[in-house]
């Protein structure tokens, strides 16, 4: 597996990234195989968030990190979510962010956590407030690096802007919503993001397994097994614009020899600013077949192929924007 730079850091990290938000204390033992199988592979960056499980995806890696190398390994971990019913058990407050980077560390078993994530925006707290607690943390030696998931790009420069204007440590990555059924990503943060050099590791790339291979057109139930998406999710989602992508990406995997996960995980992984894709398993079989995603490439052809099926009508400001893109526009 290879090695990226994180974003305009000098930190590097695998590219494909581990997600845990399916570990829990019952599948413990797969859980650690497809972490020992993950890292044989040349696996390095692992990701999970306080709120899996409330603190048991945290638990279950941190047993997993016990005795190994962990310089080794970029952990990152994520806070805001509702970990107790107290009032200030939930946010990006002073108080809950230092509450709960050392509740991550407990978890965790280590000394540091490699990339400490805000997990969506916090419309209640000062900004201030936050980007400061944070620089308090790297400063302390807590955190080595920062980062910002599920927000929007003026909440993303925003927050950049601020912190270059107090000397405070900035958000070098972003993980955002990100696979070829949701390319809203590419409208404004990807980019900020590529101005900006911040990196980019999007979450859910199989779009929740309607990208894996086990949605077709026509079928009028999800499949056995499914666990995020139910039947009234696949009545709501059955639209031609959707199954067009699926059909692309079917007819790609054939012709290429390689699975619907694997073709939708390379497209992620070749995209403008895309540092790490999160992959995400049940089971070790699902692992082993995101794994594939690394180690070749899809030609001009089906990446074209791809890029087309998934493209939809912009809106407005963004058609106008695009229409114009590299020109002066003649009216408005």
């Amino acid at each position: 597996m290879e090695q990226r730079y994180l974003g305009r850091t000098g930190l590097r990290v695998s590219e494909l990234c581990l997600g845990t938000m399916t570990f829990t204390g019952e599948n413990e033992k797969e859980a650690h195989r497809i972490l020992d199988a993950f890292t044989e592979a040349g696996g390095t960056f692992v990701d999970t968030a306080d709120v899996y499980g409330r603190g048991v995806s945290e638990e279950v890696l941190g047993r997993w990190l016990a005795g190994r190398d962990r310089d080794g390994l970029v952990i990152a971990t994520k806070a805001f979510g509702v970990m107790g019913d107290a009032p200030n058990d939930s946010g990006l407050t002073r108080k809950h962010l230092i509450s709960a980077v050392e509740a991550s560390l407990r978890r965790l078993g280590t000394d540091y956590i490699d990339l400490y994530q805000t997990h969506v925006w916090d419309a209640t707290t000062p900004l201030e407030e936050t980007l400061s607690t944070l620089d308090t943390l790297v400063r302390a030696g807590k955190v080595r690096y920062l980062g910002a998931s599920n927000v929007s790009a003026s909440q993303l420069q925003k927050s950049l802007d601020r912190a270059r204007r107090h000397g405070w440590e900035p958000y070098v990555c972003l993980q955002p919503l990100y696979n070829l059924l949701r390319r809203e990503t590419e409208w404004e943060l990807v980019p900020v993001c590529r101005e900006e050099g911040v990196g980019i590791i999007p979450w859910s790339p199989l779009d929740g397994g309607w990208l894996s291979g086990r949605f077709r057109r026509g079928m009028t139930a999800v499949p056995a097994g499914t666990r995020r998406q139910s039947d009234e999710d696949l009545r709501r989602r059955d639209d031609e614009a959707v199954w067009r992508v699926v059909d692309a990406v079917h007819t790609v995997a054939a012709e290429t020899g390689r699975t619907p996960a694997q073709v939708s995980l390379r497209w992620l992984l070749d995209r403008p600013g895309v540092t790490a894709p999160i992959v995400g398993a049940r089971t070790f079989e699902q692992f082993t077949d995101n794994l594939g995603a690394v180690g070749w490439e899809l030609s001009e052809e089906h990446r074209a192929a791809l890029d087309t099926a998934s493209e939809r009508p912009l809106p407005y400001p963004y058609d106008v924007l695009h229409r114009f893109r590299g020109r002066e526009p003649e009216d408005g």
